[in-house]
């Protein structure tokens, strides 16, 4: 969700310099090192945008490894922030919504390619959006708070079905299946359909299929438990100091943005996702697995979540933001890692600019996967050959042995024999395309030249490609 609320009345605050410090000791079970370096950058950031506060959360080996919280959760009067505060965590909470659908797929009171026709046939092209449309957002229907300003009706209540009868009745953006489009209105009509399928409230579907089965008790909703938040949300026009900002009125949280928890307890829910808690197998492979569009385009997207691989790690992860307060939470099940970071000011790139910053310390220790250490390997080996002029055909296909003539070989050869020993082969990239594996490579040789081997591997384990550039 991406709200903007002020309220006029509230005054002018400036955030002190100071120190960054976490406010009280926080539960660590890093290295004096590693803490050390996770202060530092977020300390940095914090400090570089001015942001009032972050409470951090790392998972380390399939554990809750460090919990602390930074800056001041209030200004005037000052309060600093502790681990145990609540936070909203924005959209985030629409990976929540997901689980309770695929909850009840596995009931079988619904079918994630069922259409929306089945509890709401008076919506625009109800028989051709499906449930999994909604979750993937590939539905066509329109956001209904695409804006990053305050506009009168935010201020006022509203109920869900008010939502969808306005937003959901539009001509839809483009057909079902063919964009990927972010719309808060296929979570809101999600949570809507959860209600219709399970024959009760969301709330209390999602508090007794979810929450307590998974320890998760801590979690407050919005729109009946904001004054229990303890931070205020800030917000900042242009350059100026911070002023406080006001969480949206009841009702414009439905599925799509409705929770707030401290991060400990969104920590265990990344572990939950690691460790395949809740869900049957098959419906967590539903819920991480890309959305491809009808054209086969991939969309970077699962169900309520971002996915991917990023420099060899494969993440499942999402941001999330609403009045005062933007979220960042990424999860590494391979590596059974978790960042999650928390801030009290909307419209800041600060939790995404922290949870970046800690991705490679937290990741720099974790083992690298069965399929990656092969693929380095192999890359070594092949390189190795090329620099004294030779390949193993026997690993390509006709066409990269094609590739591999004379004239290539010489120049491979010729060019990086040169170079020296390989000192080291590092994944950075990683995807699917064209029914085959692509990688992407840092290679360092014994002189210093850093180069870039980018390969694309057929299921049959044959390389189609084996290219080498100089890196930039």
């Amino acid at each position: 969700m991406k709200f903007r609320v002020l309220s006029p009345a509230l005054g002018l605050l400036l955030i002190a310099p100071g120190n960054l410090l976490p406010a009280q000791q926080p539960t660590s079970q890093l290295s004096t090192e590693l803490r050390s370096k996770v202060d530092a950058a977020v300390q940095q950031v914090l400090q570089k945008t001015g942001v009032p506060s972050a409470s951090v959360g790392i998972v380390e080996h399939g554990q809750i490894a460090y919990s602390a919280a930074y800056g001041q959760a209030r200004i005037q009067p000052p309060i600093p922030a502790t681990p145990q505060m609540h936070y909203a965590i924005g959209s985030i909470s629409k990976q929540f919504t997901t689980a309770c659908v695929l909850l009840l797929a596995q009931d079988g009171k619904l079918k994630l390619d069922d259409p929306v026709a089945r509890w709401f046939p008076d919506l625009t092209d109800a028989g051709k959006v499906s449930v999994r449309n909604l979750l993937t957002h590939t539905s066509g229907y329109e956001d209904y708070a695409p804006q990053d300003y305050t506009i009168p009706a935010w201020t006022r209540p509203t109920r869900a079905i008010d939502i969808i009868n306005l937003w959901a009745k539009k001509p839809l953006d483009f057909e079902p299946g063919t964009k990927w489009q972010y719309s808060n209105t296929n979570f809101v009509l999600a949570a809507l359909i959860v209600e219709k399928a399970s024959g009760m409230p969301f709330w209390q579907f999602l508090q007794s299929r979810v929450l307590q089965p998974l320890h998760l008790t801590d979690v407050l909703n919005l729109n009946t438990d904001s004054a229990r938040l303890e931070p205020q949300g800030y917000m900042r026009n242009a350059l100026a100091p911070v002023r406080p900002a006001a969480l949206e009125a009841p009702g414009w949280y439905f599925g799509d943005g409705d929770l707030a928890m401290p991060a400990s307890d969104l920590l265990r829910w990344d572990i939950s996702i690691m460790n395949r808690t809740l869900l049957q197998p098959a419906s967590y492979d539903a819920f991480v697995n890309e959305m491809k569009l009808k054209d086969g385009s991939p969309t970077g997207y699962g169900l309520g979540v971002d996915v991917g691989t990023r420099s060899g790690h494969r993440f499942v992860a999402h941001t999330g933001e609403v009045g005062g307060f933007v979220a960042a939470n990424a999860i590494y099940p391979d590596d059974e890692a978790a960042i999650v970071v928390l801030t009290n000011q909307e419209a800041s790139s600060a939790a995404s600019s922290i949870a970046r910053a800690l991705e490679p310390l937290v990741l720099e220790s974790a083992p690298a996967s069965a399929a990656t250490e092969s693929a380095a390997a192999q890359v070594r080996t092949i390189l190795t050959g090329l620099q004294q002029g030779t390949v193993d055909r026997t690993l390509l296909t006709e066409d990269c042995s094609f590739y591999f003539s004379t004239t290539t070989l010489q120049d491979f050869s010729g060019s990086l024999h040169p170079l020296g020993e390989i000192r080291s082969v590092t994944l950075r990239a990683e995807q699917l395309r064209g029914g085959m594996t692509f990688r992407a490579f840092d290679t360092t040789f014994a002189n210093g030249t850093a180069v870039v081997v980018t390969t694309y591997t057929q299921p049959n384990g044959k390389l189609e490609q084996f290219l080498v550039e100089a890196k930039s």
